[in-house]
């Protein structure tokens, strides 16, 4: 059985109905909302980060440089909360995460919560796939960034990703691209979990190659997957 991996909060109401999210129930409380700073672009989240990409990058560089960049996102149905994740791709607040994370919520009402502490809302929306697993928006504002790879995937190769598995905020992995799926799918050995739905997934040149999406219940085996971020329009503006 394929899940994805979006942590939920139970609230007592509509426990009948069916959602992919709760197949793992993560108690995941959102953040109490404080509406000063909220979309605040005076306050910039964008540290003076190296975005050369020429070079292969340790491990630690590669969370060191984008820590900042991935944040947590809070969405609800007015009935539960979700907690996914997600990241920044361009320095003037383009981010993307997984479209379950949001899907049945109210956008709009939903909240990031950085790596600093700082909330934002959501500005605008720019694009959204159901089939393709992605949802596209802008936070008001200047933010660390992780560059879009335009490198071609390997098996293999090394990859790491930075999420929020069961509320545990910006949790690095490794791993190596096991194969490359149908469906613009990318199968890693990085383990994830329930919360990681919308994280990154990093080549070892600091570059994004895809979103953390699930993985498989049904086996023993560490069979996690990834949506190629370039089912994301995100040369739009």
């Amino acid at each position: 059985m394929f899940f994805l991996v979006t942590s939920c909060t139970m609230t007592g109401r509509n426990e009948g109905r069916k959602d992919v999210r709760k197949l793992y129930v993560e108690k995941s409380v959102p953040p109490k909302i404080d509406s000063r700073i909220i979309s605040r672009p005076e306050q910039e989240n964008n540290p003076k980060v190296d975005h050369n990409t020429d070079k292969v990058i340790p491990a630690t560089e590669v969370f060191k440089r984008y820590n900042s960049a991935v944040f947590m996102v809070f969405t609800t149905d007015g009935y539960n909360a979700y907690q996914g994740s997600g990241f920044f791709i361009s320095k003037d607040g383009m981010a993307v995460s997984n479209y379950h994370v949001f899907k049945g919520t109210g956008i709009g009402y939903e909240v990031i919560k950085l790596s600093d502490g700082r909330q934002y809302k959501i500005d605008k929306v720019l694009a959204k796939s159901e089939s393709d697993d992605y949802i596209l928006f802008r936070i008001k504002g200047q933010f660390n960034y992780i560059p879009v790879s335009q490198r071609q995937c390997e098996v293999g190769e090394r990859v790491y990703t930075i999420g929020s598995p069961k509320g545990l905020e910006n949790t690095f992995a490794s791993g190596e691209i096991s194969q490359i799926r149908d469906d613009d799918f990318i199968q890693i050995s990085c383990p994830i979990d329930h919360g990681s739905s919308g994280g990154a997934l990093i080549n070892r040149y600091g570059e994004v190659i895809g979103i953390t999406t699930g993985g498989r219940d049904d086996s023993g085996a560490n069979l996690n997957f990834a949506k190629d971020i370039h089912v994301v329009p995100y040369q739009m503006k």
